[in-house]
């Protein structure tokens, strides 16, 4: 008994030791996926902070088109009123003076009556513009949103006059020389597609493209042939899989010409 008692303490320590050991190995552990976690929340709101922060700069690049609309419109209508008021004056005194016969000033009546007309149309159209500059941007924060997660590399999102373009990488669609789309991007197209059918007011273009290799198979006559296929696989996964209505779609190639 003199020598079974510290052998049987040294294990009880050595057991001890292990337990604590496992326990601060789990705690190391927890430890390591908080900050992992902490720093995708971190990486998450800079990329929130630098949308906004360019939202906010497209904003003001409107709120300054808008002003020097307004600012036209503004000069034109006083040149208007001007023209108006001219024509009026001219016209009484061409009626006392006997210079202009009742056709003759029914004639103007009808110039003046076009360019009220004219003027109207101005508004109008300044009107249409304002609002699909508002539906532009609306639409970019929903994809740039959307596609947050995304690598920069393979996606990019801007407004080129009255379009939004959504450029997807050929990496991570095809396979060289291929129109298969790879499954990796179908959860891409579908984040495409869920806000293509929120805006059920816009139309969608497909444009397929190639790089500049030569390419000839039995089914592939050339990269126009390539090209082509490529846009209208994306059209098909938009309608059969996500559901965008087909009669909103079109899909056109490039071939190597805009690689």
């Amino acid at each position: 008994m003199r020598y079974l008692l510290p052998v049987m303490l040294l294990s009880g320590l050595l057991l001890s030791s292990c337990v604590s050991k496992k326990k601060f190995t789990a705690l190391e552990h927890e430890r390591d996926e908080y900050r992992a976690s902490m720093a995708q929340k971190e990486d998450y709101l800079l990329r929130t902070q630098e949308e906004l922060a360019e939202a906010q700069r497209q904003l003001a690049q409107r709120d300054t088109e808008l002003a020097k609309a307004l600012a036209r419109e503004e000069a034109l209508q006083g040149r208007l009123e001007y023209m108006e008021l001219a024509n009026t004056n001219l016209l009484d005194r061409m009626r006392e003076l006997s210079m202009v016969s009742q056709s003759g000033a029914e004639s103007i009546k009808q110039s003046l009556e076009v360019m009220d007309k004219q003027s109207n149309y101005i508004q109008e159209l300044q009107g249409k513009i304002q609002e699909k500059d508002s539906l532009n941007l609306v639409l970019v924060m929903n994809l740039k949103r959307s596609l947050a997660d995304v690598n920069d590399e393979d996606v990019q999102i801007e407004v080129k006059g009255s379009k939004v373009f959504v450029s997807l990488s050929d990496k991570m669609l095809y396979r060289s020389g291929s129109a298969e789309i790879q499954p990796a991007a179908l959860n891409v197209l579908g984040k495409v597609a869920r806000i293509i059918k929120d805006h059920q007011d816009l139309d969608v273009l497909v444009e397929g493209h190639t790089d500049n290799v030569p390419i000839k198979t039995g089914c592939l006559a050339d990269n126009w042939d390539l090209s082509t296929k490529r846009a209208t696989a994306v059209v098909r996964v938009m309608q059969w899989r996500y559901g965008v209505a087909p009669a909103r779609l079109t899909a056109a190639g490039r071939s190597e010409y805009v690689p």
